[in-house]
């Protein structure tokens, strides 16, 4: 994960998911679990956040993929205050 100040009242975030991970398939089915895990997460607002999907994760279930997610977010320290 990379994330830096973008200096807006929002964050964003994106995937970058290469070929290593797998065929289309598998690279969309990852994407589309990140998307709804970050739909749930509160996050600081004002920083970009990318995602960078390691090819052992398209092995991984949502649980798992979940809380890495949350803790590399909390590492980072942003996540929201209601976290």
């Amino acid at each position: 994960m990379k994330a830096m100040p973008n200096g807006l009242t929002l964050s964003r975030y994106g995937f970058s998911v290469t070929k290593k991970t797998g065929k289309a398939v598998q690279r969309n089915r990852l994407k589309r679990l990140l998307r709804e895990i970050m739909r749930a997460q509160s996050l600081r607002p004002g920083w970009d956040i990318i995602f960078i999907a390691r090819p052992a994760a398209a092995d991984t279930d949502y649980r798992q993929l979940e809380g890495t997610v949350t803790k590399l977010l909390a590492r980072a320290q942003l996540l929201g205050s209601n976290e």
